[in-house]
């Protein structure tokens, strides 16, 4: 029998999620008020922030102290606020910078097809095609500073895991490493300063890739590395002996990830290796995962019509597309990712 206790705690759940929502929202209204900026890392009244922010006093420190009760801030004396940890996560400079991912996910981009859930769980179809007339990746090809937030969201993603990827896998037997929708070189750019005799390929969109030649520049990798323009859907480069797609299955139906492993088993040499950087779902909800992992599933869902799956489901995709799952690992420093290697069959 539930006790007082036991009943206190389910209610306590219960609130905090019905909270939730309003919770999302003080967190991106802050995000777009730019307060881990302004804060950066000294402390500021909240009179200081709405003069800098051109916000109203009062409700400038109402949202100030919600920040603080969400863990963003500490309010080490009354009125006066500082980042937490979490918070300087949110400074839109720094090596370990979110703040492009937080802003895209708190952005009507995402949110507003969510509104709509309930239809996509009783239609099994992307409410996003509805409620704004068109598929995401259309929609985000015409709103260049749409696009460019979630180019860069997916560049900053990528960026706190590569260096892992770069370190933990042997790259030493591989001579030419090709990224399928490697967006803005960063992931190529790990392997590359990894390994110096490894050369690269960034194969995406003319969007996608749109400043992968500055990040390579940047690192002085432009004799190392092509950037190529296409359409993974209907070709993918060849010449590589290692090929990577990371965050790119989970975006589409398993239709279309066929056609995407397909297309590199047409060019992958037999003794290649390709390279799949996903969340790999455990088979039952064991508490093995963070909870955002299931949330991200549901986006997929609502927004791009692809979904999360399970190593079993990894397996079915790569033996249908021609190649054989030989190892999936995953570590605390992956950030909720799979390293998921396969060989040709």
């Amino acid at each position: 029998m539930d006790t007082n206790d036991d009943i206190a705690k389910a209610a306590a759940t219960v609130t905090q999620l019905a909270f939730s929502i309003p919770a999302g929202h003080a967190f991106g209204a802050g995000i777009q008020l730019g307060f881990a900026d302004m804060i950066a890392d000294g402390t500021l009244t909240s009179s200081e922030i709405a003069t800098r922010s051109g916000t109203q006093p009062q409700a400038t420190r109402r949202l100030l102290r919600t920040w603080a009760a969400l863990g963003l801030l500490e309010e080490p004396e009354p009125d006066r606020f500082a980042l937490t940890v979490a918070g300087r996560l949110l400074r839109s400079e720094g090596r370990r910078s979110a703040q492009v991912t937080a802003r895209m996910f708190t952005h009507p981009l995402i949110t507003d097809a969510w509104r709509s859930l309930d239809r996509s769980i009783e239609t099994g179809r992307t409410s996003f095609d509805e409620t704004f007339g068109t598929d995401f990746f259309s929609y985000i090809g015409q709103q260049p500073a749409v696009a460019e937030m979630f180019h860069a969201a997916m560049g900053q993603g990528t960026g706190r895991v590569a260096p892992v990827i770069a370190r933990e896998y042997d790259l030493s037997r591989f001579r030419h490493v090709v990224d399928i929708g490697g967006g803005d070189g960063t992931l190529v750019t790990a392997l590359l300063r990894q390994r110096d005799t490894l050369r690269g390929t960034v194969f995406d969109t003319p969007d996608g890739a749109a400043s992968t030649e500055e990040m390579l520049r940047d690192n002085g990798l432009t004799d190392r590395c092509d950037v190529v323009f296409g359409d993974f859907f209907a070709s993918v480069p060849s010449g590589g002996d290692l090929y990577f797609v990371k965050s790119v299955l989970h975006d589409w139906s398993d239709e279309h990830c066929g056609t995407v492993l397909g297309n590199i088993r047409r060019v992958i040499p037999d003794d290649g290796r390709l390279l799949i950087v996903e969340t790999v779902l455990p088979d039952t909800v064991d508490g093995s995962i963070p909870p955002y992992m299931y949330l991200s599933d549901l986006n997929m869902l609502v927004n791009l019509g692809g979904r999360e799956r399970t190593r079993a489901e990894f397996d079915e995709l790569c033996r249908a597309s021609g190649f054989t799952v030989t190892d999936v690992r995953s570590g605390p420093d992956m950030m909720g990712f799979s390293l998921i290697e396969a060989v040709p069959a």
